[in-house]
């Protein structure tokens, strides 16, 4: 009888051990992927940061635009470099807003699947993003250019000086060129696997990884 109580007791301390085992490394577990996914919301943040300016240099060139094509609606060439910049403003800003709401919607509690969606969606964004707004810049600093000399007072009568038509005719032909090229770079991407993503933020690109580190860690833990 002894003999078996004594069995009864060191089974039943047994199972209480291992109990105890399973709740503590599910607690070690959940401790690690809350650091790795604090470690992805903090690599956020020099994305942020940038988002944050393109959306202020964005309202200064519509501020820019605005103030060129406004004083120059008898020069054609200045009317239409104000338009250009005012434009390229607009998509400047409503990308670099919508970019910091995508950021600002990724829920880092829930599954890492869901985020995983989320940081995928982001990545695509932010490749556009930049493929609109970035890549054109090679070419967009010249309206710009044409911009700031519109702000001084401009004589109607003397037409649209030769140095802008040859800025505009340049920078028309440059960003043809540019999507062009753009569309040539997301052609190979998608044939390369890369999801047709021309450029892509460090900060995503490290957060994909750890995310995909926690999944494969998930997977692993799985029976």
């Amino acid at each position: 009888m002894d003999t078996t109580m004594e069995l009864d007791e060191l089974k039943q301390a047994w199972q209480a051990l291992g109990r105890q085992m399973e709740r503590q490394e599910a607690i070690q577990w959940q401790l690690l992927r809350e650091r790795r996914l604090d470690r992805v919301r903090r690599g956020m943040w020099p994305l942020v940061v940038g988002q944050v300016l393109q959306f202020v240099l964005g309202v200064g060139l519509v501020v820019l635009g605005v103030a060129c094509w406004t004083r120059n609606t008898d020069v054609p060439g200045l009317f239409a470099s104000g338009l250009l910049v005012h434009a390229f403003g607009v998509a400047t800003a409503v990308f670099a807003a919508i970019t910091l709401v995508l950021l600002g919607t990724v829920d880092y509690s829930a599954p890492v699947l869901k985020i995983q969606k989320r940081m995928t969606l982001l990545r695509r964004f932010y490749g556009l993003n930049a493929l609109l707004c970035g890549l054109p810049w090679w070419i967009m600093w010249l309206p710009v250019v044409v911009a700031f000399a519109g702000l001084d007072a401009q004589d109607p009568a003397a037409g649209t000086p030769a140095w802008v038509r040859a800025s505009l005719a340049i920078s028309v032909a440059g960003l043809l060129a540019t999507a062009g090229g753009a569309w040539i770079l997301h052609r190979r991407a998608r044939a390369a696997g890369r999801g047709g993503l021309l450029d892509e933020s460090p900060s995503l690109r490290r957060g994909a990884e750890t995310l995909d580190e926690i999944a494969g860690m998930e997977r692993d833990r799985s029976p």
